[in-house]
């Protein structure tokens, strides 16, 4: 007997919590996973305090599930979102504005690489996997930090489940937050949510000079760099004005998408960055009814272009619905143990093989 994801639901409904109510009806069951006999998936405390009261309830959702017929093994991971930190009064802190003068390319201090994550457009899963090859690193022991350069379109916060304004105990230096082991930046966390940023070139390229040089990043093997999709005044900066250790282009299979994912290219070469790899993102489909796998953005397109300007492609990813759902939750695919996590795990090694993480 195969065990399906409603078995695991059912089971887990099973399981009432001491205010009320189950971990399914409190929307508390992420990135159920089901290979074969063994399942996975993870329990969402709403806080770390909480978190630390749930190792009980987590073994018996584990027994729960464990005593389904054609189950053989069962991983259960314990997480919460990061605690908001309170608004920290830092008046003269102030993001954004015409960059400062320097004497030499923008490198933060304790910081050994800088890996930057493009795409030539929007819509093709950058920041999902800027999120999850951060969290696959750590995994792996790496000290990782994540700058969200998505200064218009910050996705970040939200994928890695944190929120509440960085402290700036001197209105200068600015302490990042941190999450399932990675340190974390954006601009996301210095605005309210839904406060758009109207800004010019000047000012993008301002903030972030801010964030690369006056954030504690502490000591990291490397810094992943979430870049905005397009061609424009974050990459020319980035590029052109730190010390870039290489890149990684992501793109969907179809025509539409690599015609600017080419542009994204060019750029790179254009600025003397060299481009690690490719990585095909919502490459296939794979029905969990059937089986079966569909290319519904087409096939190889991405492969082909690797070959054709001699680059690597160091991965190719699925559509995944427990990769969307980890991201809105915050807890990222990468933090399991199935198929999706095994994924980004191979990347991560093959970046760490290559002297590049």
């Amino acid at each position: 007997m195969t065990v399906d994801r409603k078995d695991v639901f059912d089971a887990l409904e099973r399981l009432s919590l001491p205010d009320g109510g189950t971990l399914v009806s409190r929307d508390m069951v992420r990135a159920v996973s089901i290979d074969g006999a063994a399942v996975r998936f993870v329990i969402e405390a709403p806080s770390p305090e909480i978190a630390k009261l749930m190792e009980p309830l987590r073994r018996a959702a584990e027994a729960s599930v464990q005593a389904l017929p054609g189950v053989d093994t069962v991983s259960v991971a314990l997480t919460a979102h990061a605690a908001a930190a309170p608004a920290q009064p830092a008046p003269s802190l102030k993001i954004g504005g015409h960059a400062k003068p320097q004497a030499g390319p923008m490198k933060p201090a304790g910081v050994k690489r800088i890996l930057a994550v493009g795409s030539g457009k929007g819509g093709v899963g950058k920041s999902t996997v800027s999120s999850n090859l951060a969290v696959a690193l750590a995994r792996q022991g790496r000290r990782v930090g994540l700058l969200d350069a998505d200064i218009y379109g910050p996705s970040v916060p939200r994928m890695m489940g944190v929120s509440g304004r960085p402290a700036s105990p001197d209105g200068k230096t600015i302490e990042p937050l941190h999450a399932h082991g990675v340190t974390i930046m954006s601009i996301g966390l210095m605005l309210e949510e839904r406060k758009a940023v109207v800004w010019r070139g000047p000012m993008l390229m301002g903030a972030l000079q801010q964030m690369l040089t006056q954030v504690n990043w502490g000591e990291l093997d490397v810094l992943i760099v979430d870049l905005p999709p397009g061609t424009g005044d974050v990459q020319l900066t980035l590029c052109t004005k730190s010390e870039l250790s290489g890149a990684i282009v992501v793109s969907t299979p179809q025509d539409v998408a690599l015609l600017d994912a080419r542009k994204a290219l060019d750029m790179f070469g254009t600025l003397k960055t060299p481009v690690l790899g490719l990585i095909e993102n919502m490459s296939f489909f794979a029905c969990p009814d059937c089986g079966s796998e569909h290319h519904i953005f087409g096939h190889g397109g991405v492969a082909k272009e690797a070959q054709e300007l001699g680059v690597p492609l160091i991965g190719s990813l699925p559509i995944d619905l427990d990769t969307r759902l980890g991201g809105d939750a915050g807890t990222p695919v990468a933090l399991g143990e199935g198929p999706m996590a095994q994924a980004y795990a191979r990347i991560a090694e093959g970046l760490i093989a290559g002297g590049v993480a």
